[in-house]
């Protein structure tokens, strides 16, 4: 991937860090309690990765003097005390590393001894940037084990034993740290920890809050759904009702107004779902796009115009593709139908064209789908992210964060951005499978709302959904199987270029006439135009509301509209069959607007009379059939 790189920013970085143990199992000498500690010996180093270490975080506060004083109270008292500059702007105490294996056991029993606070909680370093106690190291470096405790005031008489005994402890009596479960005697003298914040200390801290640090709580209060407007940094009701809400989800009462420890282990839970993801932020310098991705679900594969895609890590079932080439609105436009074509796409969900830009939703069982390009210059950027059911709710929270990172940069991927293995084949776009209809019939405009007009067969079949054009879902607004005939109404407000005037009396045999529609199952794109002569008022079997003409169609033509030299609406193509029977090449049949016209009316569907004259050349007759003409496919 010589031309992305991929930074993982001050809030998504994940420490790598190894410390040392202290503890003593100097029981003898321990009067407050805590048994069987024991600490590496001076210098050593705990060789364990950065997912077996962990911390449990006790105490958190908003600014660093406190901080410090805080952690020398309980250094006196417990081993292992660090503090740290978290992410969020705040400060965090805790003890540790541990193995992630100990950890649970460790705060159980400091919990039940009632050394620690009781919302202490379990956490990787992942949220930690800097370390500020002891002084002296900036942070969990990777290959310097943690120092004891430096302590600015002298330490009291327990603690400089405990000092004195660890110094003088022998290498065999070493182990690692196991606390004991015996209560500590009442008559221990001992810093407690401060018990949790009332509801107007936590409003005072929650005042001494900067702006960054407000935000990063409704960020993550958004992240874990509780919060679903914009990220202002401003406490109205909006953000209580979900302060409110996480409280009662995480067994606390529910106020409205998170306590320190609470907003603490909020923000650690947070950058925790974020390290487990592995956001990062990705700039695809050959793409020229900057983006957050969610890089432990996906993993950068191949450029093939016009995408960057990356697949699927494992089993994540996640993939990601970002979209650039050069282009306008009719390549914005192209975009929009093409992928709507593709298997990643389902047919269920939103559709959405507006100006320079648009947005595909897709659901079904088995898989989502999110696509949006807009216009950026001269070129069009954007990014599809495909999911399987499971991955929803994880989906729901990445998707903003893409949405929000995404920023166009220079750079787009040119046309020979290809893989050299690269299939070509019919079904394929780039790769991807195009997903095909059942059947793809014509149909015509006939009313400035958008009506269709089609052949009944278009939709007899069991169609989960029928589509105009390929993109815009239609309902059934009339079905005649006597007649032929059927009405479709788009689910979207559509403007044609132009609609069919109707012939209100039969055509003149003999007489010129054309049909408008897509042959070859919409392959062509746009609608073709056959011509030839109206041979017959009647079907073969002596219909009279059918009418035959000396011209060859397509079985897909069907449903087409027929014109006469004005550009005046005779009929309607029928499917090319006669009581069961394939009629010759050269015959076609077509429903007569002289004979439907009152079936319309009946349904409430009114057309347009034609009062149109002179003769237009087929150009012109072409273009006509062209703007009015659509495909009508059904879709399973």
């Amino acid at each position: 991937m010589s031309a992305m790189t991929r930074s993982r920013g001050s809030k998504w970085v994940l420490g790598r860090f190894l410390a040392s143990m202290l503890a003593i199992m100097l029981g003898s000498f321990l009067t407050i309690g805590l048994s069987a500690l024991t600490v590496q010996p001076a210098g050593a180093q705990v060789l364990a990765s950065a997912q077996d270490q962990v911390f449990v975080q006790i105490e958190s506060n908003t600014t660093l003097t406190t901080t410090e004083n805080r952690a020398r109270i309980y250094a006196q008292t417990l081993p292992d005390v660090n503090a740290f500059r978290a992410r969020t702007g705040l400060y965090a105490i805790a003890l540790g590393p541990y193995a992630a294996a100990d950890a649970a056991a460790i705060l159980r029993d400091l919990l039940a001894q009632g050394l620690i606070p009781r919302d202490s909680f379990v956490v990787d370093g992942s949220p930690y940037q800097a370390r500020v106690f002891p002084i002296g190291d900036a942070g969990i470096a990777a290959s310097a084990p943690m120092t004891p405790p430096l302590l600015d005031t002298p330490p009291t008489s327990e603690a400089a034993t405990i000092a004195a005994d660890v110094a003088s402890a022998p290498a065999s009596a070493l182990t690692q740290p196991v606390l004991a479960a015996e209560p500590m005697p009442a008559t221990t003298p001992i810093a407690q920890p401060q018990p949790e914040e009332t509801l107007q200390q936590a409003r005072q801290s929650e005042g001494e809050l900067d702006r960054p640090a407000r935000d990063a709580l409704q960020i993550a209060l958004q992240w874990f759904g509780h919060y679903t407007a914009r990220i202002d940094g401003s406490f109205g009701p909006g953000t209580r009702r979900a302060m409110g809400a996480w409280q009662a989800a995480n067994g606390h009462e529910p106020t409205g107004v998170l306590t320190t420890s609470q907003r603490a282990a909020l923000l650690a839970s947070y950058e925790s779902e974020l390290a487990a993801l592995g956001m990062e932020t990705v700039r695809d310098d050959r793409a020229g796009i900057e983006i957050a991705l969610p890089m432990a679900l996906v993993r950068f594969d191949q450029y093939n115009f016009p995408f960057a895609q990356f697949a699927p890590v494992d089993d994540s079932g996640v993939q990601v593709m970002l979209i650039s080439q050069q282009g306008d609105s009719s390549t914005l436009s192209g975009l929009y139908q093409i992928m709507q074509t593709l298997d990643i796409v389902p047919l269920e969900g939103a559709r959405e064209r507006q100006g320079d830009r648009f947005l595909l939703t897709g659901r079904s069982d088995s898989l989502r789908s999110h696509t949006e390009a807009r216009l950026v210059g001269g070129t069009v950027k954007g990014f599809t992210i495909v999911w399987p059911p499971e991955q929803d709710a994880r989906i729901a929270r990445i998707l903003s964060m893409m949405q929000e990172s995404f920023t166009p940069r220079d750079g787009t991927l040119e046309p020979d951005a290809i893989p050299p293995e690269a299939v070509t084949a019919i079904d394929l776009v780039a790769g991807l499978s195009i997903r095909t209809p059942e059947l793809v019939r014509s149909g015509f405009f006939i009313d400035a709302n958008g009506l269709v007009m089609t052949t009944a067969e278009a939709v007899a079949g069991q169609c989960a959904r029928v589509l105009i054009d390929d993109a815009y879902p239609a309902e059934i607004a009339l079905r005649d199987d006597t007649l032929g005939l059927a009405v479709l109404r788009p689910l979207q407000p559509l403007a044609p270029m132009r609609f069919a005037e109707m012939a209100t009396a039969p055509g003149r045999i003999s007489a010129d006439v054309a049909v408008a529609g897509f042959p070859f199952d919409g392959a062509l794109g746009a609608a073709s135009m056959a011509f030839g002569t109206l041979a017959e008022l009647r079907g073969i079997n002596g219909e009279e509301t059918v009418q035959r003409l000396d011209l060859p169609t397509a079985a897909s033509e069907a449903g087409g509209p027929v014109f006469d030299t004005t550009g005046t609406v005779l009929g309607m193509v029928l499917p090319g069959t006669a009581a069961g029977r394939v009629l010759p090449e050269n015959v076609t049949l077509a429903l007569r607007a002289d004979q439907f016209g009152q079936k319309l009316r009946d349904a409430g569907i009114n057309t347009q009379a034609s009062t149109r004259s002179g003769t237009l050349n087929r150009e012109l007759l072409a273009r006509l059939g062209a703007e009015m003409t659509v495909t009508v496919s059904c879709w399973n």
